[in-house]
C-alpha cells in the first residue's frame, strides 16, 4: 500500500477527493508543511505547492514529488497543438477570460502611483474611486468617488480590484483586517504594492484561503531576508494558495525607474530654486 502526504492548506483540501478517486489501495494523510518533514521517510507521494531544503533531506523513500496546482500555460499548450480555447473540438471551451472594461478600480493612496495607475484603468473605461489626503489636489480628476478614508467602506463595497498604494504610518497600519475584507465582493482581487503591514496577514491569508475573497496578487511582504538562506515571505503559507500571486517586492524595478528617479530629483530641485513647492513632499 502506498503512503500519501497531502502537505499544506491546499493539498490538505484536497484529500477526501483523492481518496475518492483513487483506483490503487493508499494510505492518504495531510499535514503542514512542518509536520510532514517527520513522516517522509514513510512516504511514497508527496502532494505539496513547496518542496523545501528540510522535506528534500527526509524524503528518502519518495517515488512522485506532485503538485497540485498550476499556472495556465496556453502558449506551451499550443506549441504542442493543444488548443485550450473555444476552437477546440470535443472538448468544452473555458470560461470566458474577465474583463476591465465596467470594473470598478479601488485606490488607496491617490498620489502619484495612484494617480498613474488611474490614467491607465480609464483607458480600459473602469470606474475608479480613490481615497488620499488631501483631497483638494484632485477635486478636479473626475473620478466616480474621491474622498479621505471616511469612504473606506464604500471604496471596499464598490471595488472588482482593490490596490493599496498608501505608505506605511499609524493611521494606516493594519487598516485592512477582517472586517474589511468581509465587506468586499468575494469576487474582488486584492493588489499590494505598498507595504505589507497596511493589511493584517492572518486576516488577508484567511480571508484568501476561505475565498472570502477572489484572489491576492503581492508584491510586498510582512518578511525580508536577513541573509542567503531562501525565505518564505511570510509567518502564513501564503505561496501554497492557488489564488496568490507573488512577487519579490520587484514593481518598481524597471529599466526606466532610475531614470525616472533622477529625472524627479533634478525637477524638485528646479522648484526650489523658483520657490516652488516640490513633488511628493512628506509632512
Amino acid at each position: 500500500m502506498l503512503v500519501v502526504a497531502m502537505a499544506g492548506t491546499f493539498a490538505s483540501s484536497l484529500a477526501a477527493p483523492l481518496r475518492a478517486a483513487l483506483r490503487v489501495p493508499c494510505d492518504v494523510f495531510a499535514a503542514d508543511e512542518t509536520q510532514v518533514v517527520a513522516e517522509l521517510e514513510h512516504v511514497d507521494v508527496l502532494v505539496t505547492m513547496a518542496f523545501t531544503r528540510a522535506m528534500g533531506a527526509a524524503a528518502e523513500r519518495l517515488k512522485l514529488v506532485q503538485v497540485p496546482g498550476a499556472g495556465l500555460e496556453l502558449d506551451a499548450a499550443l506549441r504542442r497543438g493543444i488548443w485550450q480555447s473555444q476552437w477546440a473540438i470535443g472538448t468544452p471551451p473555458p470560461a470566458p477570460w474577465p474583463e476591465l472594461t465596467g470594473k470598478t478600480l479601488g485606490i488607496l493612496g491617490y498620489g502619484r502611483i495612484g494617480r498613474e495607475l488611474a490614467r491607465r484603468a480609464r483607458a480600459f473605461d473602469m470606474e475608479v474611486c480613490a481615497i488620499r489626503r488631501d483631497v483638494a489636489r484632485s477635486a478636479a480628476d473626475g473620478l466616480a468617488l474621491l474622498g479621505g478614508l471616511e469612504i473606506l467602506d464604500e471604496v471596499l463595497r464598490r471595488a472588482d480590484y482593490l490596490t493599496i498604494a498608501l505608505p506605511a504610518t499609524a493611521a494606516t497600519r493594519g487598516l485592512i483586517g477582517e472586517p474589511q475584507l468581509a465587506a468586499m465582493k468575494r469576487t474582488a482581487v486584492l493588489v499590494n504594492v505598498a507595504r505589507a503591514e497596511i493589511v493584517d496577514e492572518d486576516a488577508l491569508y484567511r480571508a484568501l484561503a476561505d475565498r472570502v475573497i477572489a484572489a491576492a496578487a503581492l508584491d510586498v511582504w510582512f518578511r525580508y531576508p536577513t541573509d542567503a538562506a531562501p525565505t518564505q515571505p511570510a509567518r502564513r503559507p501564503f505561496h501554497e494558495l492557488p489564488n496568490v500571486l507573488l512577487t519579490p517586492h520587484v514593481s518598481g524595478w524597471t529599466e526606466g525607474m532610475l531614470r525616472a528617479r533622477v529625472q524627479l530629483i533634478a525637477d524638485n530641485i528646479e522648484r526650489i530654486a523658483r520657490g516652488e513647492r516640490p513633488e511628493n513632499l512628506v509632512g
